[in-house]
């Protein structure tokens, strides 16, 4: 069997026990972000899986919009950043 040679961990532990690996993040090319994909590569970068910088590259995000989705999770988690809820919780 042939791994492939990555800088950084291949999988971490996340605080609720489950373990996150690069295979769990979504595809580059995904366009549609649900919340559940959001917190999927929030909590990986957080976590240390993968560099901030290298998830802003993978996935086309800017800085600003990085920082609004992971302060939506710290917050609130995953509801926070579903789309439908954005107006609810930012008025708070």
């Amino acid at each position: 069997m042939f791994l492939k040679k990555i800088d950084g961990p291949r999988a971490v532990t996340l605080p609720d026990g489950t373990i996150l690996t690069r295979a769990d993040l979504p595809p580059a090319e995904t366009r549609r972000w649900v919340a559940s994909r959001k917190i999927r590569v929030v909590q990986a970068v957080v976590s240390g899986l993968i560099p901030m910088k290298e998830a802003l590259e993978r996935y086309g995000l800017s800085e600003e919009e990085f920082g609004l989705w992971c302060n939506a999770a710290e917050r609130y988690g995953e509801n926070g950043l579903k789309v439908t809820a954005i107006q609810k919780y930012r008025q708070l």
